[in-house]
């Protein structure tokens, strides 16, 4: 992996991380707890859209917003698990 490569991960991270913890509100966790929970919404994203026949098309925007679903559904998971299951 580039540089370059690298560089435009974290910043789809960071921008999804962002617009994640925007929409689902209370959640701040920073710049780098953006990014990780952006990353990782893209990961969510890229397994689980796929097995659901979900394609949102290419490129930077479509990734931008697949990432985002993926940490949207990160962060509410993340807040029913520690809240005991309460919303």
């Amino acid at each position: 992996m580039s540089g370059e490569g690298l560089l435009v991960i974290l910043l789809i991270g960071a921008i999804a991380g962002w617009l994640a913890g925007q929409i689902v509100q209370g959640t701040g966790y920073g710049l780098i707890g953006d990014i990780v929970i952006g990353v990782i919404g893209a990961f969510i994203a890229s397994w689980l859209f796929p097995s659901l026949g979900i394609h949102l098309g290419v490129g930077i925007v479509g990734e931008i917003i697949a990432a985002t679903i993926g940490a949207v559904i990160l962060l509410v998971v993340m807040r029913l698990v520690r809240r005991g299951g309460r919303w």
